[in-house]
């Protein structure tokens, strides 16, 4: 029962450290946009429920943490909700019981009375803040920790796979793979891994020539068990040599944009390929499955360090790089155009740029209903994949067997 008891805070401990540090800063890029508009700011929420810490600054502003820490929320003044919808009797009834309750002044502070730059700039911040952390994280361990790698040099190919088709060899170099730059084997498998099914172009060099071709990566399971992730498989192993590179701050925040950009990228091709049916959306993670990773890389960590000193730094370094991971993410999917996430936000302030008068509120508040809709059911689809992955129903089954 204890080592249970161990496990689970080995993998819930990291995950709340690791979302709350990603969605903290998202919150703070909202925070700080809204400031810097002249916006008041009535309460910013690390997590939702009922609140298990809180404090009201000199500004007014209450600091809240809840206790379901899977998100937060910025609660400008105005707001009705932590969505910032618009009450349904419309803009004009709450212009009146501002300016009839508080004045012109406490109008021009006012969220939903600013310019729609201003309110764009607001929704925007909050995934920018992201992109920057996730920059700034993987320049801190560029440069902390420089860059261990396997080399690109292509060490085995296995008969029959996709690779030995299309003409790869032992000793091949992978410069480029989908028109990324390839610097080690740990790239190209980024790659490879979300272009199963998917014909793909690479440049080789070989014999100091460099080459094109041309394979389709096979989709293969990661192990036996039942609803576990399929990754693309090109069929070629590395030769083991190991490159070694250190970064001064210049060329540590070039690695660490270019970093951030190949994760960003590679999640937007992934999930074009979901939404279009050609990868399959088993791949998702939900809460459960991001827990599981956390502890996974913490545990990884620890497992590597030869005292305590070390295990505390590896497991830093190991949850700041999926931090990282998970902000670009975070950011990514807070930009799609859904009602309810920043992305659908900027959706309507478009539309009201454009047509010179918002939306109707009606149809706001109905965009907003689907769009938490969705973001409810592919959470619970999520939910549903990590439950499948971690054989959480055959055990419930075998306990009744």
């Amino acid at each position: 029962m204890l080592a249970l008891a161990i496990d689970f805070l080995w993998h819930l401990a990291p995950f709340v450290l690791v979302l709350s540090l990603v969605v903290t800063v998202h919150e703070l890029g909202h925070f700080f946009a809204a400031r810097a508009c002249g916006i008041d700011v009535e309460r910013f929420s690390i997590g939702f429920g009922r609140p298990i810490w809180s404090h009201r600054d000199r500004s007014g502003v209450e600091w809240r943490v809840g206790w379901v820490p899977l998100g937060g929320y910025v609660m400008f003044a105005g707001d009705h909700n932590a969505a910032s919808v618009p009450d349904a009797a419309g803009l004009k009834a709450m212009r009146a019981e501002i300016l009839a309750r508080e004045g012109p002044e406490a109008l021009a502070r006012n969220y939903h009375f600013k310019p729609v730059w201003q309110r764009a700039l607001v929704a925007v911040a909050g995934p920018a803040a992201n992109f920057l952390l996730a920059i700034s994280l993987f320049t801190l361990l560029f440069m902390s920790f420089g860059e261990r790698t396997l080399s690109p040099r292509i060490g085995a190919v296995q008969p029959g796979s996709a690779a030995a088709s299309a003409g790869f060899q032992a000793g091949d170099i992978v410069l480029e793979a989908a028109g990324r730059r390839i610097s080690s084997f740990q790239d190209l498998s980024e790659v490879v891994q979300v272009r199963g099914g998917a014909s793909t172009d690479f440049v080789i060099e070989r014999g100091g020539r460099n080459l094109r071709l041309t394979a389709t990566p096979e989709w293969t399971r990661l192990d036996t068990k039942p609803g576990s992730p399929r990754v693309g498989r090109l069929g070629i192993g590395p030769t083991g040599e190991v490159l070694r590179r250190t970064f001064g701050p210049a060329e540590a925040l070039s690695k660490g944009i270019d970093r951030t950009w190949g994760v960003l990228t590679t999640s937007v091709y992934a999930i074009g390929r979901m939404v279009t049916g050609q990868m399959s959306a088993e791949q998702l993670n939900g809460p459960l499955g991001i827990a599981q990773m956390s502890g996974q890389i913490a545990k990884a960590g620890a497992d590597a360090a030869p005292d305590l000193e070390h295990k505390i730094l590896y497991v830093g370094a190991n949850l700041l790089a999926l931090a990282a991971v998970l902000s670009v993410g975070i950011g990514f999917m807070n930009l799609l155009p859904i009602p309810v996430l920043d992305g659908g936000h900027l959706l309507f302030y478009a539309y009201e740029a454009v047509a010179r008068r918002p939306l109707a509120a009606s149809v706001q508040a109905f965009g907003y209903r689907v769009g938490l809709a969705l973001v409810l059911a592919l959470m619970l689809f999520a939910t549903w994949n990590d439950l499948q992955r971690l054989r959480v129903f055959q055990f419930v089954g075998g306990l009744f067997s």
